[in-house]
């Protein structure tokens, strides 16, 4: 765990623990992208985070977590050399698709896929908002299917307006484009 300061003050990360356990939906500003984000654990929750998309369910969605420690469940399972290939990319801005070997996400999460989409965040806010919530959450950039991911919170505002139920405040991280896609079994980029 990092010793950085929270960019998130007590009254935030309250709001946002109360708005999770409540199965709400938040907006929240990732490396690239602002992102929309929820309890994985809570289907009406995604199934929020799906319909504000216009996301079919099948696609399945990604996990961002604040540390390796938050998604070790997945990795245990893994052959050691897969293991080993998720790590190395670690926390920063690339999402390794893992093998679910035993089922631990729900459907609504993984979609049709055998495996879940993780990325271990380097993000401050990102991992404020997963420490708080004790757990991986839910992550997809925030837009509507079809239209350019939000880079502004007027922009997600303009998007959504109230149909959020917390904008968390922040700044975007330094990268250009979305995270990378990696399938740690085969090596190859998805995105």
């Amino acid at each position: 765990m990092s010793n950085r300061p929270s960019p998130l003050n007590d009254w935030q990360r309250h709001c946002v623990r109360r708005t999770l356990e409540r199965g709400g939906v938040i907006a929240y500003p990732t490396e690239a992208v602002w992102g929309l984000g929820c309890d994985p654990w809570n289907e009406d929750a995604v199934m929020r985070v799906l319909a504000l998309k216009q996301r079919p369910l099948h696609k399945g969605l990604i996990l961002v977590a604040a540390s390796v420690a938050q998604v070790e469940f997945l990795l245990t399972p893994l052959a050691p050399e897969l293991r080993q290939r998720a790590l190395a990319h670690w926390p920063g801005p690339v999402t390794c698709l893992i093998p679910d070997l035993q089922q631990q996400i729900p459907t609504w999460v993984r979609g049709r896929h055998a495996s879940i989409a993780v990325r271990v965040s380097e993000h401050p806010v990102v991992r404020d908002l997963c420490n708080t919530a004790g757990m991986p959450l839910v992550s997809t950039s925030c837009n509507p299917a079809g239209r350019q991911p939000a880079r502004s919170g007027w922009q997600v505002r303009r998007y959504f307006n109230d149909r959020l139920d917390w904008l968390v405040p922040g700044e975007l991280g330094h990268e250009r484009k979305p995270s990378r896609i990696l399938d740690i079994r085969t090596g190859r980029r998805l995105r």
